[in-house]
């Protein structure tokens, strides 16, 4: 089933960020907000098919986040073909490829946006992937698509943890990819009209070359072509690239044309940042004029701390104690619009456990001044703002 085809338009949706939108941060922001779709930080298909079963984590998932699409990157067709299969065995809604990852260590793989100098092996890998969902549709068992049964046990133990039965209905996942304007420079008609030969569901753009990183504003009209290129071709197109309100959405979507948007760093810090996203439906179709009064990031203090504390337990629930210094950046994220918020955020940096973070917390509610007395370390600070990478 595409769930695709059953969205409201415009879809106003979460970006997958590497190291940032793992299972926690999904969870929190689906019961604070919840996107139209949601995707998982990217995973390499050969840490689904062979790779060590703690790289398996950024496939997890709980079933308030539907829909959820799995995000890969790689360049090996087989292995397309193969971690397909586990996506669709694995219950997801979507697969999406990673076509747009800037990073050095990915793109000059030839992965991510370095398969936007290879148009024919991006081709391949829609091609591959499509065939293993074919197959699967088909009745073909994992063992039989190339997997050992010890992986296929690990699947089989991510389903039963996630609380469901097998699947017993094999239908037919979608396809989508995820990508940039060009390599070095805005090359999006011949790129676009490339992807489109192989009929993907959706494809989502950054408004970004990858020489261009995440420098300079996004490029809304290279999108705005794009969205010109789909119309009529049955593949949906989703902008993204500096997006930090449900305002931008609707801007954006009246200027380009495009069928939604997808949020990326706009919501760090805000999980509620999709809550009034119907507001921002109406003010995209013209329902609504400038003055409707779309507004996520006004929370209360109480609410925004309450939010981080549910994080950063959450957070341990899932992945352990040992692993609380990836919550740090997080937690940064969250101090942010209101008095001393800087002086608490380099604090932020410093926590390594939930009761920590309370009691860091209960004293910026009697004595904030005395927070802000603290020594401040700008450089920790500024780290603990850093987004991570994202495509």
């Amino acid at each position: 089933m595409n769930f695709w085809q059953h969205l409201p338009r415009p879809i106003i949706g979460l970006s997958p960020m590497d190291g940032v939108t793992d299972a926690c941060f999904r969870s929190i922001i689906a019961r604070h907000g919840r996107p139209d779709v949601t995707f998982t930080e990217f995973t390499h298909v050969h840490d689904v098919c062979r790779g060590p079963e703690i790289h398996l984590e950024a496939l997890l998932y709980s079933e308030l986040e539907r829909p959820i699409v799995a995000q890969l990157y790689g360049k090996e067709p087989e292995l397309f073909y193969m971690a397909a299969q586990a996506v669709c065995e694995l219950g997801f809604d979507g697969l999406d490829i990673n076509m747009g990852c800037p990073s050095k260590s990915v793109a000059a793989s030839g992965s991510g946006a370095g398969l936007i100098r290879t148009p024919d092996l991006a081709r391949s890998l829609i091609q591959a992937a499509k065939r293993g969902i074919d197959d699967w549709v088909g009745g073909q068992t994992l063992e039989q698509g190339g997997f050992k049964p010890a992986r296929v046990q690990i699947f089989e133990r991510m389903n039963r943890q996630r609380g469901v039965q097998p699947v017993s209905r094999r239908e037919p996942v979608p396809v989508s990819v995820k990508t940039r304007l060009g390599y070095e420079s805005v090359t999006v008609e011949a790129w676009i009209e490339q992807l489109l030969m192989e009929q993907p569901t959706v494809i989502s753009l950054h408004g970004r070359t990858l020489k261009q990183m995440y420098r300079g504003a996004a490029d809304w009209s290279a999108i705005a072509r794009a969205a010109s290129l789909v119309q009529g071709t049955g593949t949906l197109l989703l902008g993204n690239g500096d997006i930090q309100s449900l305002a931008d959405v609707a801007r954006r979507v009246r200027e380009t044309g495009v069928d939604g948007v997808l949020v990326g760093r706009g919501v760090l810090g805000a999980p509620w940042f999709f809550r009034p996203k119907e507001l921002a439906r109406g003010q995209a179709s013209g329902g609504m004029g400038p003055e409707s009064g779309v507004h996520p990031n006004d929370v209360s203090l109480d609410g925004r701390f309450a939010a981080l504390l549910e994080h950063a337990q959450q957070f341990v629930g899932i992945f352990g104690h040992k692993q609380f210094y990836r919550m740090r950046k997080h937690l940064g994220w969250y101090c942010k619009g209101f008095p001393h918020a800087a002086a608490l955020r380099a604090q932020m940096v410093r926590m390594s456990s939930v009761e920590e973070l309370q009691a860091v917390l209960d004293a910026f509610h009697k004595r904030p001044q005395a927070i802000a007395d603290l020594p401040h370390d700008e450089s920790a600070d500024e780290a603990s703002m850093l987004a991570s990478r994202c495509s």
